[in-house]
This record gives structure tokens, C-alpha cells and sequence, in this order.
């Protein structure tokens, strides 16, 4: 999977609280699935709910949030397009921990393909497929 680290590093840039303290943000996929036909090629989706933790946090969830939305919107649009999972496709709880700190968990749905193929020597290979990229980015307007 390459969306956890890749959804961690875009908020670690914007919140520079976090980088400072990497042992206060916690990422894990929960409830996976493997999602497969039987086809010839045995390509697949993982299918998951992706649990970011921050501990002791004294931020403000705005950076975070806009962060977060910023990755969606790239990788994993049908959270912000489809209106069914813009209902629950990403969700929060905060657990305030004194006048100046909280936990923060933020819950979204996340989903990867993969295409499995093989090479010249009849290995396994794995590929990744990144999301359709908007037409307005493709335009300049992002």
C-alpha cells in the first residue's frame, strides 16, 4: 500500500509541529479488504479504512484538514465528487485532553489498485495505479 505514507508525508509538510514530533502521529489501515476478480492477471484492490492518529496535539485541526482534503482531491477524489461518500468517506473524533492538547483520529476510505503482471522472466510485478487526474488540474487551475 502507498497511500498511508503517502498521505502522512503531505500532512507531516504542512503541520511542522508534527515532524518535530513523529512519535505523535500514528497512521494504520484498518478493516482491509482485498478486493479480486478471478481473472487471468489476479490484479486486485486493497480496500481500507485509513486511521491517522495525532497525539498530544496543540495545533489547530485547520492545517491538518486542509491538508488532508488537498491529498484527497488528488488521491482519492470520489471522496469530495461522489455525495454518498462525501457523507461518511472521511470522518473525525477529538478526545480533548486538557485546555491546550488533544487526540485527534481522522478516518477516511481509502482504496488502491493494483495491476499484476509479470516480467521477461516470468516474475511477478506490481503496479500501482495512481488516480485519474482531474481535467481542471491538467488545465493550470488547481
Amino acid at each position: 500500500m502507498k497511500k498511508p505514507a503517502s498521505l502522512r508525508a503531505a500532512i507531516v509538510a504542512a503541520v511542522p509541529e508534527l515532524a518535530a514530533n513523529p512519535d505523535r502521529f500514528l497512521v494504520f489501515a484498518d478493516a482491509g479488504a482485498v478486493a479480486a476478480t478471478n481473472t487471468k492477471t489476479l490484479s486486485f484492490e486493497y480496500r481500507y479504512t485509513l486511521n491517522l492518529i495525532l497525539l498530544d496535539y496543540s495545533g489547530d485541526a485547520d492545517p491538518v484538514m486542509l491538508a488532508l482534503l488537498q491529498w484527497v482531491r488528488l488521491n482519492q477524489p470520489e471522496l469530495l465528487d461522489n455525495a454518498d461518500k462525501r457523507h461518511d468517506g472521511i470522518g473525525f473524533e477529538v478526545d480533548h485532553l486538557n485546555n491546550l492538547t488533544c487526540d485527534l483520529s481522522i478516518k477516511l476510505q481509502l482504496s488502491e489498485a493494483v495491476v499484476v503482471g509479470t516480467d521477461d522472466l516470468g516474475a511477478a510485478t506490481f503496479t500501482h495505479l495512481d488516480e485519474p487526474v482531474p481535467e481542471w488540474t491538467q488545465k493550470g487551475l488547481a
